[in-house]
């Protein structure tokens, strides 16, 4: 209902995820299709933000997470972080990404999340606490690569919501026909530390509080060592496994998200 609401309400919300949706998916869906997509998509994140934020942290713990969560094809992932020689994992603004890191670590395997502060201090002050006493640790954005580059130098795992425009400073690569701007800096620590990027996601399978965890792709240090442009390589992979993902569950995208805000020096 909130998320109809929301739908309803906020035109320039409404307006942006559909100038998003169109050449996104235009190629695929009618006008009337890419909107019913985006008003999914209203109602998906209303219950994320508003009942799974809270309740995450209540619902999910070492007996009742298999309620909720449904491991999928985890096993190659699982021997990555297992062997805690370092590694990182990227997800994007999907399904629900917080969850993701959370359940990993309730089931024992220790992560650190990059994220941003929120622009509610109490809130932000409230999921800092809440996920760190269920073992995720949390960096802020700002100051975050040092502490990125430590973890993943001890044999930890570092977790990114991977899909943020990065400016004019970032690397483009396609990302649904159209450039888009990602940060260097995963690229760059995973060349750094000789470290593998594992892309997954958490979507919802049905109704209500239950979500299927998968892994996309993973990106290992042997296979960017003969790229002549390892960054731009390493960036256009995930950004091509985030694609294929969304595009299986295109209602769980957060598509008022400005993705696509900055734009390469040629256009």
């Amino acid at each position: 209902m909130m998320g109809r609401i929301w739908w309803a309400a906020s035109k320039r919300h409404r307006e942006r995820a559909l100038d998003n949706l169109r050449p996104s998916l235009g190629g695929d869906y009618s006008e009337a299709e890419l909107a019913d997509i985006a008003r999914r998509s209203f109602e998906h994140f209303a219950q994320v933000y508003l009942v799974e934020l809270v309740e995450t942290t209540r619902l999910i713990n070492e007996w009742t997470w298999a309620k909720h969560v449904t491991l999928g094809d985890l096993g190659p992932a699982l021997r990555e972080l297992l062997r805690e020689r370092g590694a990182i994992m990227v997800t994007p603004h999907f399904g629900n990404y917080e969850l993701l890191g959370y359940t990993i670590a309730k089931l024992g395997i220790p992560l650190t999340a990059i994220m941003r502060p929120l622009d509610n201090t109490l809130i932000t002050e409230y999921v800092v606490d809440t996920r760190e006493r269920g073992g995720l640790s949390l960096v802020f954005k700002k100051g975050a690569a040092a502490a990125a580059d430590d973890c993943v130098a001890r044999g930890g795992t570092v977790c990114f919501i991977a899909d943020q425009d990065a400016g004019r400073k970032g690397v483009f690569a396609d990302f649904f026909g159209r450039p888009a701007s990602w940060y260097k800096s995963i690229a760059l620590l995973a060349i750094h530390r000789q470290v593998p990027i594992i892309a997954g996601y958490a979507a919802r399978e049905r109704l209500g509080f239950h979500y299927r965890f998968r892994v996309a792709r993973i990106i290992r240090p042997e296979e960017w060592e003969s790229q002549r442009d390892p960054i731009a390589w390493i960036t256009r992979e995930y950004a091509q496994a985030f694609e294929d993902s969304i595009r299986a569950f295109p209602e769980q995208y957060l598509w008022v998200h400005r993705r696509w805000k900055t734009r390469p020096k040629e256009e």
